[in-house]
Protein backbone atom coordinates (compact mmCIF):
# COMPACT_ATOMS: atom_id res chain seq x y z
CA UNK A 1 0.00 0.00 0.00
CA UNK A 2 1.65 3.22 -0.74
CA UNK A 3 2.04 5.58 2.01
CA UNK A 4 0.45 8.74 2.37
CA UNK A 5 2.36 10.55 4.75
CA UNK A 6 5.61 12.06 3.11
CA UNK A 7 9.12 10.47 3.83
CA UNK A 8 10.41 13.20 5.85
CA UNK A 9 7.88 13.78 7.89
CA UNK A 10 7.43 10.21 8.79
CA UNK A 11 10.98 10.30 9.52
CA UNK A 12 11.21 12.74 11.70
CA UNK A 13 8.34 11.18 13.86
CA UNK A 14 9.85 7.63 13.87
CA UNK A 15 13.02 9.53 14.97
CA UNK A 16 11.65 11.08 17.86
CA UNK A 17 10.17 7.99 19.07
CA UNK A 18 12.74 6.47 19.01
CA UNK A 19 14.99 8.77 20.66
CA UNK A 20 12.13 8.74 23.85
CA UNK A 21 12.49 4.83 23.37
CA UNK A 22 16.30 5.31 24.36
CA UNK A 23 14.66 8.30 26.97
CA UNK A 24 13.11 5.48 28.95
CA UNK A 25 16.51 3.82 29.38
CA UNK A 26 18.21 7.13 30.72
CA UNK A 27 15.53 7.93 32.81
CA UNK A 28 15.28 6.66 36.16
CA UNK A 29 12.14 8.43 38.19
CA UNK A 30 8.73 6.06 37.28
CA UNK A 31 7.10 9.25 37.10
CA UNK A 32 9.16 10.51 34.79
CA UNK A 33 8.89 6.98 32.74
CA UNK A 34 5.02 7.22 32.31
CA UNK A 35 5.41 10.85 30.83
CA UNK A 36 8.49 9.74 28.06
CA UNK A 37 5.69 7.03 27.32
CA UNK A 38 3.06 9.28 26.72
CA UNK A 39 4.85 11.30 24.65
CA UNK A 40 6.26 8.33 22.63
CA UNK A 41 2.04 7.86 22.26
CA UNK A 42 1.46 11.17 21.44
CA UNK A 43 3.57 11.01 18.32
CA UNK A 44 1.90 7.70 17.27
CA UNK A 45 -1.62 9.67 17.40
CA UNK A 46 0.07 12.60 15.16
CA UNK A 47 0.74 10.05 12.58
CA UNK A 48 -2.44 8.61 12.77
CA UNK A 49 -3.72 11.80 12.67
CA UNK A 50 -2.04 13.36 9.63
CA UNK A 51 -3.36 9.97 8.00
CA UNK A 52 -6.73 10.64 8.36
CA UNK A 53 -6.81 14.41 7.48
CA UNK A 54 -4.79 13.20 4.06
CA UNK A 55 -7.32 10.00 3.65
CA UNK A 56 -10.20 12.00 4.61
CA UNK A 57 -11.31 8.78 6.36
CA UNK A 58 -13.95 9.57 9.64
CA UNK A 59 -13.01 5.67 10.49
CA UNK A 60 -9.23 6.65 10.86
CA UNK A 61 -10.68 9.86 13.01
CA UNK A 62 -12.14 7.85 14.90
CA UNK A 63 -9.25 5.41 15.45
CA UNK A 64 -6.70 8.23 16.26
CA UNK A 65 -9.17 9.07 19.07
CA UNK A 66 -8.96 5.94 20.68
CA UNK A 67 -4.99 5.97 20.40
CA UNK A 68 -4.88 9.37 22.06
CA UNK A 69 -7.80 8.31 24.62
CA UNK A 70 -6.26 4.93 25.28
CA UNK A 71 -2.70 5.24 25.07
CA UNK A 72 -2.29 9.19 26.05
CA UNK A 73 -4.79 9.40 28.53
CA UNK A 74 -5.73 5.80 30.42
CA UNK A 75 -2.47 4.41 29.92
CA UNK A 76 -0.45 7.06 31.74
CA UNK A 77 -3.16 7.68 34.62
CA UNK A 78 -3.27 4.00 35.40
CA UNK A 79 0.75 4.02 35.98
CA UNK A 80 0.33 7.31 37.75
CA UNK A 81 -2.07 5.83 39.95
CA UNK A 82 0.08 2.46 40.64
CA UNK A 83 2.66 4.30 41.64
CA UNK A 84 0.71 6.81 43.73
CA UNK A 85 -0.96 3.96 45.36
CA UNK A 86 2.20 1.85 45.55
CA UNK A 87 4.55 4.65 46.91
CA UNK A 88 6.56 3.83 43.88
CA UNK A 89 7.94 7.84 43.83
CA UNK A 90 11.49 6.47 44.10
CA UNK A 91 14.64 5.59 41.55
CA UNK A 92 14.25 2.55 39.45
CA UNK A 93 17.34 0.60 38.22
CA UNK A 94 18.71 -1.17 35.45
CA UNK A 95 20.96 -4.37 35.41
CA UNK A 96 23.66 -2.47 33.48
CA UNK A 97 25.28 0.70 33.80
CA UNK A 98 24.27 3.90 31.94
CA UNK A 99 27.21 3.57 29.99
CA UNK A 100 27.09 -0.22 28.99
CA UNK A 101 23.20 0.44 28.13
CA UNK A 102 24.31 3.02 25.95
CA UNK A 103 26.69 0.59 24.01
CA UNK A 104 24.15 -1.48 24.01
CA UNK A 105 21.88 0.54 22.07
CA UNK A 106 24.41 1.55 20.01
CA UNK A 107 25.10 -1.95 18.79
CA UNK A 108 21.04 -2.76 18.41
CA UNK A 109 20.76 0.15 16.14
CA UNK A 110 24.34 -0.67 14.14
CA UNK A 111 22.75 -4.38 13.64
CA UNK A 112 19.25 -3.06 12.55
CA UNK A 113 21.38 -0.91 9.62
CA UNK A 114 23.04 -4.14 8.29
CA UNK A 115 22.94 -5.99 5.73
CA UNK A 116 20.83 -8.85 7.80
CA UNK A 117 17.99 -5.94 7.65
CA UNK A 118 18.48 -4.88 4.14
CA UNK A 119 15.97 -7.43 2.76
CA UNK A 120 12.91 -5.48 5.04
CA UNK A 121 13.96 -1.89 3.15
CA UNK A 122 11.83 -3.43 -0.52
CA UNK A 123 8.62 -3.01 1.65
CA UNK A 124 8.88 0.46 1.47
CA UNK A 125 12.05 2.08 -0.23
CA UNK A 126 11.00 5.35 -0.15
CA UNK A 127 11.00 5.27 3.88
CA UNK A 128 13.39 3.13 3.98
CA UNK A 129 15.26 5.17 7.01
CA UNK A 130 12.12 5.26 8.85
CA UNK A 131 11.56 1.52 8.28
CA UNK A 132 15.43 1.04 10.12
CA UNK A 133 14.91 3.74 12.95
CA UNK A 134 11.28 1.75 13.57
CA UNK A 135 12.88 -1.42 13.97
CA UNK A 136 15.73 -0.31 15.97
CA UNK A 137 13.21 1.30 18.35
CA UNK A 138 11.62 -2.44 18.67
CA UNK A 139 15.03 -3.84 19.60
CA UNK A 140 15.84 -0.89 22.21
CA UNK A 141 12.21 -1.62 23.52
CA UNK A 142 12.96 -5.39 23.83
CA UNK A 143 16.26 -4.22 25.48
CA UNK A 144 14.06 -2.13 28.48
CA UNK A 145 12.39 -5.44 29.34
CA UNK A 146 15.37 -7.33 29.55
CA UNK A 147 17.43 -4.61 31.14
CA UNK A 148 15.57 -3.21 33.84
CA UNK A 149 14.90 -4.23 37.22
CA UNK A 150 11.65 -2.56 37.87
CA UNK A 151 8.07 -4.30 37.08
CA UNK A 152 7.04 -1.21 36.32
CA UNK A 153 9.62 -0.37 33.52
CA UNK A 154 9.13 -3.54 32.07
CA UNK A 155 5.50 -2.96 31.36
CA UNK A 156 6.65 0.58 29.40
CA UNK A 157 9.03 -1.73 27.29
CA UNK A 158 6.28 -3.40 26.32
CA UNK A 159 4.00 -0.92 25.41
CA UNK A 160 6.90 0.78 23.96
CA UNK A 161 7.35 -1.83 21.68
CA UNK A 162 3.83 -1.60 20.76
CA UNK A 163 4.44 1.80 19.54
CA UNK A 164 7.71 0.82 17.72
CA UNK A 165 5.87 -2.17 16.00
CA UNK A 166 3.15 0.74 14.94
CA UNK A 167 5.89 3.50 13.94
CA UNK A 168 7.49 0.31 11.80
CA UNK A 169 3.76 0.02 10.38
CA UNK A 170 3.19 3.37 9.39
CA UNK A 171 6.74 3.43 7.57
CA UNK A 172 5.65 0.13 5.85
CA UNK A 173 2.81 1.61 4.38
CA UNK A 174 -0.11 0.08 6.44
CA UNK A 175 -1.60 2.91 8.38
CA UNK A 176 -4.67 2.00 7.02
CA UNK A 177 -4.89 -1.33 8.42
CA UNK A 178 -8.28 -0.44 10.85
CA UNK A 179 -8.87 -3.78 11.84
CA UNK A 180 -4.98 -4.24 13.06
CA UNK A 181 -5.03 -1.16 14.73
CA UNK A 182 -8.46 -2.30 16.61
CA UNK A 183 -6.80 -5.68 17.64
CA UNK A 184 -4.17 -3.93 19.49
CA UNK A 185 -6.37 -1.60 21.16
CA UNK A 186 -8.60 -3.94 22.47
CA UNK A 187 -5.11 -5.91 23.36
CA UNK A 188 -3.87 -2.85 25.74
CA UNK A 189 -6.72 -2.62 27.20
CA UNK A 190 -7.08 -6.37 28.37
CA UNK A 191 -3.47 -5.85 29.10
CA UNK A 192 -4.42 -2.66 31.10
CA UNK A 193 -6.86 -5.19 33.50
CA UNK A 194 -4.21 -7.93 34.01
CA UNK A 195 -1.63 -5.75 34.80
CA UNK A 196 -3.70 -4.05 37.62
CA UNK A 197 -3.91 -7.15 39.24
CA UNK A 198 -0.36 -8.02 38.56
CA UNK A 199 1.02 -4.91 39.69
CA UNK A 200 -0.90 -5.15 42.90
CA UNK A 201 -0.29 -9.34 43.92
CA UNK A 202 3.81 -8.48 43.37
CA UNK A 203 3.67 -5.58 45.84
CA UNK A 204 1.15 -7.40 48.50
CA UNK A 205 3.65 -10.18 48.43
CA UNK A 206 7.12 -8.30 48.31
CA UNK A 207 6.36 -4.72 48.63
CA UNK A 208 8.74 -3.65 46.08
CA UNK A 209 8.01 -4.19 42.16
CA UNK A 210 12.17 -4.44 41.66
CA UNK A 211 12.12 -7.97 40.57
CA UNK A 212 15.78 -8.99 41.23
CA UNK A 213 14.73 -9.50 44.87
CA UNK A 214 11.62 -11.58 43.88
CA UNK A 215 14.46 -14.80 44.14
CA UNK A 216 12.01 -16.94 45.69
CA UNK A 217 8.32 -17.45 43.99
CA UNK A 218 5.29 -19.44 45.82
CA UNK A 219 2.32 -20.56 44.20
Amino acid sequence: MENTIPAQILFLADLVIYFLIILVHITKRNISIVYVYAAQSLMITFLMVYSASVNHSYALWILAALIFGLKVAAAPIFFLRQIKKQTLQSMTSSYLGLPLTLIGIAVLTMVTHSRFFAALATLSPANENALMISIAAMFISLFIIINRKGALSQMIGILSLENAIVAFAFAAGLEQGLGLELGIIFDICAWIVIATVFVTMIYKKFHTLDVSVMTKLKG
